[in-house]
């Protein structure tokens, strides 16, 4: 018999739906009832597909019945529910980007991610919530009420991914992908009690769709344990795309999750490039988790070494002339450039000013710092750092009453809470948190692990031994319901 339907794993429950002990329709109703129930309160979905969702559900179940139980002729997520960032375009539902600048125009079609998903038998529940055009670190916006942290209501749950992160954190979904341009997907992994894997660049053909001249942006699992994200992981590298990162490495990451990564060399660094522009203070949660992991890893018997890294202080610069490259470009009518939080517009008034000359020497700093930072990181095989410097913060923190906040103050707490996350996309290695601590108040704490390029198979196997070594049941914290700490 299978446990209680929210409580079972994603692995679980795909194995109870092609067992057929559970049908797809009964799942998703299940989840529809938890998201009517919770969501009010967590502000993770901007948009619910209940109709679309169980039409398609009754499609699996026919499909389920008309193919017997052969496993093998089911589609590898048939009947998981899934859900989708409020940048991807998904059929039927509307793409707001978060902003209210934009017409909220009905998706014809399923982009890149959703396609992917969808072919591989899931079933979307609906839409959750992002900040304007996924920029930043928390998700608030002015077209629905902010994403907010099951562990504690008034505290935020990141960005960009928060909405998703909130909802599987909460049982509201089994696992959600995500993408990750600057730490969307590991700061609020981090921030809810979650494994959240940023794949190596290439290793994922499916993006945000938005754009991204730097090449920041990947798609990635959020999920409550490293099996669950391998198993999430497989099918979002499943489509052929000429990049020889697109296969798992010898088998499945699924597998990866299972295995043992062996004794590795662990590098634990504290320095940041984001230290040149603004002060950094680690607070002692961020370092109690740090102490945490490294303790888990020695057990298990890794050989942990001090990581002194050397930034070069361009750096600051020349990510934020990259990463705000897109929002600069967006077509938004003048008439409604209004309607743009603070944040976006001043990030998009000087993306503006800036000369395609100054693009491409960002540009090419960065590949030059991946390049630099590479080398430095190839005396390990992993390193280790905290996945951000402080507990979550507030609901409206960064942003002020009624967005009053200065634009600049914003961006330098979202950098001071996150200073080593935008580094691992710029360097296109694969970086994966998971929960090793929580705070008196119960709040979880999360430390980052940075592979090699291409070694997500090694990340995963790590986290899933840190898991076993722990000796807990995924997920990491149990969940009883909203609170307000």
């Amino acid at each position: 018999m299978c446990a209680e339907i929210h409580e079972l794993s994603a692995v679980e429950l795909r194995e109870c739906l092609a067992a057929g002990r559970l049908g797809a329709r009964e799942v998703v109703n299940h989840y529809l009832d938890r998201i009517a129930a919770l969501n009010p309160e967590l502000g993770a979905f901007v948009h619910v597909s209940a109709e679309a969702a169980v039409e398609e559900a009754t499609v699996a179940d026919a499909l389920y019945a008309s193919r017997g139980i052969s496993r093998e002729m089911l589609p590898p997520l048939h009947g998981v529910p899934v859900a989708f960032k409020d940048l991807t375009d998904v059929r039927g539902a509307p793409t707001t980007h978060g902003s209210a600048a934009l017409n909220h125009s009905v998706a014809p079609a399923d982009g890149a991610l959703a396609s992917a998903l969808r072919a591989a038998g899931a079933i979307s529940l609906g839409k959750t919530q992002v900040p304007e055009f996924g920029l930043t670190g928390y998700s608030e916006n002015r077209v629905g009420p902010p994403a907010r942290n099951p562990y504690d209501l008034t505290t935020s749950p990141g960005g960009s991914s928060g909405g998703s992160a909130a909802a599987v954190a909460a049982g509201l979904l089994p696992f959600a992908p995500g993408t990750d341009g600057g730490g969307s997907i590991r700061i609020p992994a981090a921030a809810t009690g979650l494994v959240g894997l940023k794949p190596n660049r290439g290793r994922v053909p499916s993006g945000s769709g938005q754009s991204d001249a730097g090449g920041l942006v990947v798609a990635g699992p959020l999920a409550r344990s490293a099996a669950d994200a391998g198993l999430l992981l497989d099918v979002l590298a499943s489509e052929p795309n000429h990049h020889a990162t697109s296969a798992a490495p010898g088998g499945s990451f699924l597998d990866a999750a299972g295995s043992d990564p062996g004794p590795l060399r662990i590098g634990i660094g504290l320095d940041t490039p984001w230290a040149s522009e603004y002060p950094i203070d680690v607070e002692p949660a961020a370092r109690n988790a740090l102490d945490a992991a490294a303790a888990l890893l020695a057990a298990a018997g890794h050989r942990l070494l001090e990581a002194p890294i050397r930034y070069d202080n361009r750096y600051p610069e020349a990510f934020t002339t990259v990463w705000t490259s897109g929002v600069g470009a967006a077509r938004i009518p003048p008439a409604r450039e209004q309607f743009l939080t603070p944040l976006t517009h001043t990030f998009r008034r000087r993306a503006q000013q800036k000369s395609a000359v100054k693009l491409a020497e960002a540009l090419a700093f960065l590949r030059q710092f991946e390049h630099d930072t590479i080398a430095q990181f190839a005396d390990f095989d992993v390193i280790l750092t905290p996945a951000v410097a402080q507990p979550p913060r507030p609901v409206g923190w960064y942003t002020g009453e009624d967005w009053e906040a200065d634009p600049d103050e914003d961006y330098k707490r979202q950098c001071q809470y996150a200073p080593w996350s935008s580094l691992v996309n710029v360097t296109g290695l694969p970086a994966l948190t998971l929960p090793v601590h929580r705070t008196p108040s119960g709040v979880p704490m999360g430390v980052q692990l940075i592979g090699r390029p291409s070694a997500e198979a090694t990340l995963l196997a790590l986290a899933g031994q840190l898991e076993r070594h722990a000796g807990f049941r995924p997920p990491f914290f149990g969940w009883t319901g909203p609170t307000r700490v």
